[in-house]
């Protein structure tokens, strides 16, 4: 009855993490359910026992979650940079290739 109970949550853990909307969050969710699987292996190998499973995959998903999220690669957003024209004007304007490669 136990195992059953396990995995359903199993389950609806994965059903709930594909309708995360950002890759932020998918991989957050992600790496908390593979941590979770990781951690309840761990957890039931070293301590043999129900509270040592239950442990390790509580680690394992918040250890997971917090690699996944760190993990995410960052949206470049568009710059704006100061510019001045031949007039002495300062204007805002998107960045151009020279901000990016360093050579400004």
């Amino acid at each position: 009855m136990t195992m059953s109970r396990a995995i359903a949550a199993m389950f609806v853990t994965a059903a709930l993490a594909g309708c995360a909307q950002t890759e932020a969050q998918q991989r957050t969710s992600t790496g908390a359910m593979l941590g979770a699987g990781a951690g309840a292996l761990a957890g039931q190998a070293i301590g043999g026992n129900t509270k040592s499973t239950v442990i390790g995959a509580a680690s394992g998903a918040l250890l997971g979650a917090v690699v996944g999220n760190a993990t995410t690669p960052q949206p470049r957003g568009e710059q704006l940079c100061r510019y001045q024209d031949r007039y002495g004007r300062i204007y805002t304007a998107p960045c151009d290739d020279r901000y990016y490669n360093g050579n400004y």
